[in-house]
């Protein structure tokens, strides 16, 4: 079983709970924390912005990355939307267990 974590950042709450209640609901993640506002500054188009956003971090299977990325890239606001995977190297084996059970393909 090999799970990974998925990270993303929304243009605000509601579209994060959009994108991670079509996550779950199709099965792609086990489960996404939604995080608090936070501030991020960088380079866009030649200058530097600065603006609020909602980072998620979703758990799944390794496997299931593509479709999830895919399904994000769809919903989201953004024209480049950060998403990424790490690896999950260590863990709470029956935590583990669970995210493998509950992210599948339908």
């Amino acid at each position: 079983m090999s799970v990974i974590t998925i990270y993303t950042t929304c243009s605000n709450k509601e579209e994060a709970q959009k994108i991670s209640k079509a996550l779950v609901e199709a099965r792609l993640v086990a489960c996404a924390n939604i995080m608090s506002p936070h501030e991020a500054v960088y380079w866009w188009e030649g200058k530097v912005e600065q603006s609020e956003e909602v980072a998620v971090i979703f758990k799944t299977r390794e496997e299931l990355f593509e479709a999830a990325k895919d399904k994000i890239c769809e919903l989201h606001s953004y024209d480049c939307p950060c998403v990424v995977a790490w690896p999950v190297t260590n863990g709470h084996a029956s935590y583990l267990e669970w995210v493998s059970g509950e992210a599948r393909s339908k």
